[in-house]
């Protein structure tokens, strides 16, 4: 059943791009121009399933809608842990054509690269010098890390979200897509704004979260944590780029539990609610909907189910993401057009900031 999903999906990644543009009958929809969106991915392999479904395909939905959109491939967050030279740069790469294949359009949105743009770091440094330690020690995210690694943790690890907050601030964001685990930062990216602007006049718009529809995706293997491209288990991530055998491969040793109907309880079914999580997504039908489809199924059967509605579903990705990395000259020119663009909004901005604070 997967093999054939995936037979019918061949040849289609030739229309990709002309679905970024919708058909020439259809008027384009007006565009929110009060807004700025702002977000971005680090360069850290290929995506797997929940960054496509928590954050990827909200981005392709917001540069439709708004008319003010970046989206960075954020590098310089990627070295808080030690990166190969070389396969850091082929990753920016390969995360460059995943966009692009997922949908990411450079010519509706601006697509570019952290640290080509010098004004990040020096804003961060500014807003560093603002925040205390304690509130950085305080952050979720760097107490479970320093759980693990105990005394390893870099300084950057420690103060990557002042440098997060700086990425937003310099484009004078309005609105920034996150996810549930991203909530803390962001209050933080407020708490700079209004800081700054208490101290130096209004200047910053305060950004607001959205927050995506889809909650996080979690683990294959334990339903209590969330997919990471950092999970030591295999067979815990779908990575866009899988074939359909390992899909198939990944969803079968899925966790579940002993019942074996399909059913959506996440408190008390966390296993077979990710996977009726994930097939609604993938799909585009509603939980109920995928429940009600799936009646009489058992878990065993079902797993095949969702994982043929994955290879469809990134079939036609797959193939371009393949297509693109082998047009290099093309994914440089993407990133080189997007810092052009980028530069001419940040460079302003950033030497406002100086003259504010003093340097200028």
């Amino acid at each position: 059943m997967a093999l054939h999903s995936m037979r019918k999906a061949r040849g289609c990644w030739t229309f990709i791009r002309a679905l970024h543009q919708g058909p020439e009958a259809v008027p384009a929809p007006q565009k929110d121009a009060t807004k700025r969106i702002f977000s971005g991915i680090q360069p850290t392999g290929i995506p797997h399933l929940g960054n496509y479904l928590g954050a990827i395909e909200s981005w392709v939905r917001l540069q439709d809608e708004h008319g003010s959109v970046l989206y960075s491939i954020v590098d310089l967050h990627s070295i808080t842990v030690p990166q190969d030279p070389a396969f850091l740069r082929q990753s920016i790469l390969d995360m460059t054509a995943a966009l692009l294949a997922c949908g990411i359009n450079p010519e509706k949105c601006i697509l570019f690269q952290q640290s080509q743009v010098s004004e990040h770091t020096q804003l961060s440094w500014i807003l560093t010098c603002m925040v205390r330690l304690p509130r950085l020690q305080h952050l979720h995210q760097w107490k479970a890390k320093t759980a693990t690694e105990k005394h390893s943790g870099t300084v950057g690890l420690l103060t990557y979200p002042v440098l997060q907050a700086a990425d937003i601030l310099l484009y004078k964001s309005t609105h920034v897509p996150v996810g549930e685990d991203q909530v803390q930062h962001m209050e933080l990216v407020q708490d700079l704004a209004q800081g700054f602007n208490k101290k130096f006049g209004e200047f910053f718009p305060v950004p607001k979260s959205i927050l995506t529809s889809m909650k996080k995706v979690k683990s294959l293997r334990d339903p209590s944590a969330k997919m990471s491209k950092s999970d030591p288990d295999k067979l815990a991530t779908v990575r866009i780029t899988d074939s359909p055998e390992e899909i198939v491969q990944k969803f079968r040793k899925a966790v579940t539990d002993f019942n074996s109907e399909v059913t959506y309880d996440p408190a008390q079914r966390g296993g077979v609610s990710n996977l009726v999580a994930i097939h609604a997504a993938v799909t585009g039908l509603p939980v109920e909907e995928v429940v009600r489809r799936s009646a009489g199924f058992d878990t065993a059967r079902y797993k095949l189910v969702v994982a043929d509605a994955v290879i469809e579903k990134f079939a036609p990705i797959k193939s371009e993401i393949e297509k693109l990395k082998m047009d290099k000259g093309y994914l440089d020119k993407v990133l080189q057009d997007g810092l052009a663009k980028a530069k001419e909004l940040a460079y302003p901005v950033c030497q406002e900031v100086k003259k504010l604070v003093g340097f200028l």
